[in-house]
């Protein structure tokens, strides 16, 4: 499928500057890409490469001035950046839409409801009364449980696994082998010694326009529901526990895990293998760096680090100061040898 330099432009609010009628069938790098792909210029970094790559069209920011000729027609945008992305996303829906159809075999429970434009792949199961909404996308080795229903145009990559009673809304994306829906670690401890497991009979539900990495768990909550709001972007490898909440917007970085009944709030960033224990509050707008623990709430807007996490600017004080113990153990050293001399003197 080929698309032109003025269709391209159509598509994202942007400007040609040479040919408009240059075609291109697919992406590829600027420092690599061919005649017939289409790149894109964000970083200045690379810009050495817009006057050497093959490429038939680039995506650029509008305040580029360029310093020598160029071969390539370019597309001239307010952020090059979010302009690709956006014409990725567009190209990714098209290649989506030509999934329909039900593989064989799959077991799909007579209860089951499939609206229009399905993609149902190959050894797909669906259990009683589930419901798979217009244009979804079921990848081969996916399970559903009873009473899961899927919402419009999500789409479910392969070997993804939602247990029943879960509900995941509109235009989601949840990566290959995500458990959705699997029980909240609760046990209580008994006299002897032994852990009674607690019933876990709660749910998951996403709301719309969640993105979830590959390989991620959220765990059913052991009443009510586990939460993940509109907009949230989690990413591969993540812990959710029982009855947590991921507010509207909120970024989590690869391993990380966020304890049960914790509620985090809109806007959130939490940095990569980043721990948070149970039945806090992180407020909205917090910043949890990578690798940081925290053990209270947070207040909204807030930024830690570290483990104990505590405020960011503190503990860059309390990193700058600890590189100087070694020169404040020589001066005290000397002091003390200083007094000592100042001692037998008298």
């Amino acid at each position: 499928m080929q698309f032109s330099a003025i269709q391209i432009a159509t598509m994202i609010g942007g400007k040609v500057e040479g040919n408009p009628d240059a075609a291109v069938a697919s992406f590829g790098k600027i420092e690599e890409a061919q005649v017939g792909q289409l790149a894109f210029l964000a970083n200045p970094k690379y810009e050495e490469y817009l006057y050497s790559t093959n490429a038939s069209i680039i995506i650029v920011n509008d305040t580029l001035e360029l310093k020598q000729p160029i071969t390539a027609t370019l597309i001239k945008v307010a952020d090059a950046y979010t302009s690709f992305a956006v014409l990725l996303d567009k190209y990714q829906q098209i290649q989506r839409q030509q999934l329909s159809g039900i593989q064989q075999p799959v077991y799909i429970d007579a209860t089951a409801k499939i609206g229009d434009n399905v993609f149902i792949g190959a050894f797909a199961y669906l259990g009683q009364k589930v419901i798979v909404a217009d244009g979804a996308k079921i990848y081969p080795n996916v399970y559903l449980g009873n009473n899961v229903t899927v919402g419009e145009n999500a789409v479910i990559h392969p070997g993804v696994k939602i247990y029943h009673d879960c509900v995941i809304g509109k235009n989601v994306v949840i990566h290959a082998g995500t458990i959705i829906g699997s029980d909240g670690f609760g046990f209580a401890p008994q006299a002897d010694g032994t852990f009674k497991k607690i019933p876990q009979i709660g749910n998951v539900i996403i709301e719309d326009d969640v993105e979830i990495g590959a390989n991620a768990t959220i765990d059913r909550a052991t009443m009510g529901s586990t939460l993940i709001k509109s907009g949230a972007k989690l990413d591969n490898l993540l812990q959710i526990g029982h009855n947590a909440e991921v507010g509207n917007n909120t970024i989590i970085a690869a391993q990380s895990g966020i304890s049960g009944s914790t509620k985090v709030g809109n806007n959130v960033m939490i940095g990569g293998q980043a721990g948070v224990v149970g039945h806090i509050t992180i407020g909205d707008g917090a910043k949890i760096n990578a690798q940081s623990g925290v053990s209270k709430s947070l207040e909204p807007g807030k930024t830690v680090t570290g483990s104990p996490a505590y405020e960011f600017t503190a503990a860059l004080r309390s990193q700058a100061t600890s590189r100087k113990l070694p020169d404040l153990e020589k001066r005290i050293k000397q002091l003390e040898d200083q007094i000592a001399a100042l001692t037998e003197k008298k």
